[in-house]
């Protein structure tokens, strides 16, 4: 369980495939405090580290999580958005974001707003990816508030400290990103289609 607050960015030194599965070496100021078989959020994507060696990391990457999200895309040098689960006891400053990606969007509109950036997604419209204005979505790990969702594209607004602290100041016109849809809207969306027949 995560909660879409990014705690550090790290960056892909290597990626290795092996069979089916992608091995990605992740350079982060936080590897120090990692520990084999926990569970890390990378661009919104939950994978397992697997091995600590000084202050690099690798994570794998099964067939599943390749097709459902854009993490099979990133090549080395590109940065990853990072937050480790969360710990129980904690403030929930974002909302609940499993580290499950739904589905893939593209960046079709980027504007700076003279220090902050409004930015607009488009995605493959399904019955139970449900966005309402002002509701929560998690892009590439970083929990966010939905602005004008209209049929299958919404924006969002990100202030200065975010632009600059996780990889959205690499998303570009095009750029492909991992969402994952507000947990508490996919159970209703569920709801509806199996009892209000």
């Amino acid at each position: 369980m995560f909660t879409g607050i990014i705690e550090s960015t790290g960056t892909i030194t290597k990626i290795e495939k092996e069979g089916t599965n992608v091995h990605f070496t992740v350079k982060s100021p936080i590897t120090n405090e990692l520990k084999i078989d926990q569970s890390l959020a990378h661009d919104g994507v939950c994978l397992t580290v697997v091995v600590i060696e000084g202050d690099e990391y690798v994570v794998t990457a099964i067939d599943e999580t390749l097709i459902r999200s854009a993490i099979g895309d990133r090549k080395v040098g590109d940065e990853l958005n990072l937050e480790r689960a969360m710990i129980s006891n904690g403030r929930l400053d974002g909302h609940i974001v499993q580290g499950h990606v739904d589905a893939t969007g593209t960046c079709v509109g980027k504007e700076n707003k003279d220090g902050s950036w409004i930015f607009t997604f488009e995605y493959t419209l399904t019955p139970e990816h449900l966005l309402v204005d002002k509701g929560s979505v998690c892009i590439n790990g970083v929990s966010l508030t939905v602005v004008s969702p209209v049929e299958n594209r919404f924006s969002v607004a990100i202030i200065p400290y975010t632009y600059e602290h996780t990889s959205f100041k690499h998303i570009e016109i095009g750029s492909k990103i991992n969402l994952e849809f507000d947990i508490i809207g996919k159970y209703m969306a569920k709801y509806m289609q199996v009892y209000a027949k």
